[in-house]
């Protein structure tokens, strides 16, 4: 298991990001996640603040990417984590791994971001199962 927590070194900017459902991930005028964002757009936004590449893809895209990600068993800090209430990736919550057996979302319940560790995901119906994590393969200077 990972020892290394990253949430310490995450921006005040992100923890202040409210979610809105109008962030659609395939929309060409998607606003500066400032404004608001949706799990997804968090968590790659989160992605690229540290040096991360991983396009704006939908859950089920992401899962089933393998130019930009891999999947991975062993998590480490900044590694995908996909949650939905079944085993299907379509519609699953995009959280990041941030070590100790944690992850920071964005998520509609709660309105901010927030961490929880694993286990909590799975007291809501909604995220009970982990679908999966994913691993960017590039960062920002390889595109």
């Amino acid at each position: 298991m990972c020892t290394i927590d990253i949430d310490p070194e995450i921006p005040e900017r992100f923890w202040r990001i409210r979610y809105d459902t109008a962030h659609d991930p395939n929309s060409p005028t998607l606003p500066d996640i400032g404004s608001g964002a949706n799990c997804q757009n968090f968590a790659y936004e989160l992605l690229r603040h540290f040096g991360r590449h991983v396009p704006k893809l939908r859950s089920s895209n992401l899962w089933e990417d393998t130019a930009y990600t891999i999947s991975v068993d062993e998590y480490r800090p900044l590694d995908l984590l996909l949650f939905n209430k079944s085993q299907s990736a379509w519609g699953a919550h995009v959280a990041v791994y941030v070590g100790n057996d944690r992850a920071i979302h964005l998520s509609r319940s709660v309105g901010v971001a927030a961490v929880w560790r694993l286990a909590q995901f799975a007291q809501h119906p909604e995220y009970r199962v982990l679908v999966g994590a994913k691993r960017a393969l590039r960062s920002t200077s390889d595109r």
